[in-house]
């Protein structure tokens, strides 16, 4: 470390925790009717939460990629899921954290690759989950995973973490089938907390602490599923302009269309409630290890996801696409009330954020340079109720087969075009925050198709695809997950 290196009593330490597939709308803060989530509910209390938070690719990896960069979709060049490509970024947000004098560690997801791609921290204690690219029957699955070695020690050496039947991207929901102290979320948790002891505490840390849950596989411990599974769980948001399909039928091949049977589908929705409340107890875990380790005052803790899920709104089901399920993530910043950063507490927020902009935030707590290459912005001057210029709209996109998209909203109205069909789709958010109406369709919306549409040409000019020459939008262009400039030559 250099002599002139940040010391713990001069920069605060960070904490970013990350749900994978946490939908915006499922926290108690939220109003969710169901949901218990005490933990975050407090940290919004105290802190500030970010009402109209974003993915702006909602899946794992391209969302991961605008937040370990800051970056916009079109420049990190991840526009849909894609994996096995390179992770080559130079500037990211743990190596500048890193570079600033920071002590850095990463605990559970990654989705980078390779897997062991250390993307600027100094240490990562990894479990992706169970990713299918992984999983070769000729891989030693301990090189890529370190949840699994530590669960074989306690629960035997055949045992794997797939044991329950559950699939990664089903339905299909059980309680957990070992102790609740071997579950995932319970791991990633104590491996965090392992991480306080561990520390240099010559240095300000930065932890990064990434549950895999509420993702699929749906498998609450027996505690969690019990609170849940008996409760009156609310049925999906159908809108009037959703495809119908046979009941029990999936006629999408990754699982994105098609209706489940009814109990199925209320198990699974009770399930994926009964994981964020697991996940919200094992946060308070981790408050409570930061406050017996004293350092509760003069920490910053980040709360977010990478995307939502659909849970069967509209039949639709997992992420990718725009709406509001999938699309729209939890964001909070939260301090000790003892810890003064400006934080104007218990405030809501309301301007459209994304993902890219927690690396500037980070860095900008740090007291560290925002490289360049950032494309996102820091939300502390909002947080702090200070006025401010911010964007009119943020842009987002996913390739999704001939469901590929792309979505412009300011947190008020959203504007969805299918690429490849051209259909579109206008969103009252303020009066119709399910989106059970496509304007779209209306006879008086043709004005603010025009206003919309005329940001996506502009947003699309230049662009490789050829979905836009400047003037208009031009349907049915060939989309691929990744842009040449990130393709392996």
């Amino acid at each position: 470390m250099a002599d002139d290196a940040p010391s713990p009593q001069n920069r605060p330490n960070i904490v970013l925790i990350m749900c994978d597939q946490l939908r915006g709308d499922c926290l108690g803060c939220d109003g969710h009717p169901v949901v218990e989530t005490p933990n975050l509910d407090t940290m919004a209390l105290e802190g500030v939460r970010f009402s109209r938070a974003y993915s702006a690719t909602p899946t794992c990896i391209p969302a991961r990629a605008g937040l370990y960069t800051g970056q916009s979709p079109s420049k990190h060049g991840r526009v849909g899921y894609l994996d096995s490509v390179p992770w080559n970024y130079k500037t990211t947000m743990a190596g500048e954290l890193a570079a600033a004098g920071y002590h850095t560690q990463a605990v559970g997801k990654m989705h980078v690759h390779p897997a062991r791609s250390l993307m600027g921290f100094h240490n990562v204690i990894l479990h992706d989950g169970y990713l299918h690219c992984g999983r070769d029957v000729n891989r030693r699955l301990e090189t890529i995973d370190d949840y699994l070695p530590w669960l074989r020690e306690r629960a035997g050496s055949g045992s794997d973490y797939i044991d329950n039947g559950l699939e990664c991207n089903s339905w299909v929901a059980r309680p957990w089938h070992l102790d609740e102290s071997l579950h995932p979320t319970t791991w990633a948790a104590a491996q965090s907390i392992d991480f306080l002891r561990r520390r240099d505490p010559r240095r300000p840390f930065f932890l990064f602490t990434s549950f895999v849950r509420p993702h699929a596989p749906l498998d609450p411990p027996q505690v969690y599923w019990d609170q849940y599974i008996n409760q009156d769980i609310p049925e999906p948001v159908i809108g009037d302009w959703a495809e119908e399909f046979p009941q029990g039928a999936l006629v999408h091949a990754s699982g994105h269309k098609g209706s489940v049977r009814p109990r199925a589908l209320r198990r699974a929705r009770a399930a994926y409630y009964a994981l964020i409340t697991h996940v919200d107890h094992q946060i308070g875990r981790l408050m409570q290890a930061l406050f017996e380790h004293k350092l509760l005052e003069n920490t910053i803790v980040i709360f977010t996801a990478d995307h939502g899920d659909l849970l069967g709104d509209h039949n639709l089901l997992r992420k990718a696409l725009p709406y509001e399920g999938s699309a729209r993530i939890p964001m909070i910043a939260w301090t000790s009330p003892r810890f003064d950063m400006g934080l104007l507490r218990g405030n809501v927020v309301d301007a459209p954020v994304e993902l890219r902009d927690v690396m500037p935030t980070l860095l900008d707590a740090a007291g560290a340079p925002i490289p360049a290459s950032v494309e996102g912005k820091s939300l502390l001057p909002l947080a702090r109720g200070e006025r401010v210029s911010w964007r009119d709209y943020l842009h987002g996109e996913h390739t999704v087969g001939d469901e590929s998209a792309q979505y412009l909203t300011d947190g008020r109205e959203k504007y969805i075009w299918f690429s490849g069909s051209g259909r579109e789709q206008l969103f009252d958010l303020e009066n119709d925050p399910c989106e059970l109406h496509n304007r779209a369709e209306d006879a008086d919306a043709a004005k603010r198709l025009e206003h919309w549409r005329a940001r996506l040409v502009r947003e699309l000019t230049g662009r490789e695809e050829g979905m836009s020459d400047g003037r208009k939008l031009i349907t049915g262009r060939p989309v691929d997950p990744c842009l040449r400039h990130i393709r392996p030559q």
